[in-house]
């Protein structure tokens, strides 16, 4: 596959090791070049509730999460695992009900959300921040409240 003039005058020829380092770096992605983020706000935070009751696996996630929000996931959902199992109870698929959602844009490329969701038992919210990283949207940040 051959490169366009446009590709081919962006790859540093002669650069240094901290240019070419630079060029394949995840690269920040504005607002304007991302999609929809509401769909995956709503979807993330029904499978961040299905991993910590156990019947979804982390990693199905790790493609939208930052490194920090995914180690706390995992941290997160290895407790929730080490509970019931202490407990003596099975995972159950949780029927979650999302209520509202709230977004804004402190800045460019970067959103803030919380979604309320109902459960038979208790509603909880999901707060997250998403920032756009090589044009799509990346979970930076993630607390279950």
């Amino acid at each position: 596959m051959a490169l366009t003039a446009t590709e081919d005058s962006r790859i540093p020829r002669s650069g240094s090791a901290l240019e070419v380092a630079e060029y394949f770096a995840p690269q920040r992605t504005s607002t304007a070049d991302l999609p929809d983020p509401l769909p995956l706000v709503k979807n993330l935070t029904i499978g961040v509730l299905e991993v910590l009751a156990g019947v979804r696996d982390v990693d199905q996630l790790a493609r939208w999460l930052g490194e920090d929000a995914y180690r706390a996931l995992v941290t997160r959902a290895n407790l929730s695992a080490r509970a019931r199992s202490a407990r003596g109870v099975a995972a159950v698929r949780p029927a979650h009900r999302i209520l509202s959602d709230r977004t804004c844009e402190p800045a460019d490329g970067v959103l803030e959300a919380v979604v309320v969701v109902g459960a038979p038992i208790r509603t909880r919210a999901v707060a997250m921040r998403l920032e756009g990283w090589d044009g799509r949207w990346r979970a930076t940040s993630l607390a279950l409240l």
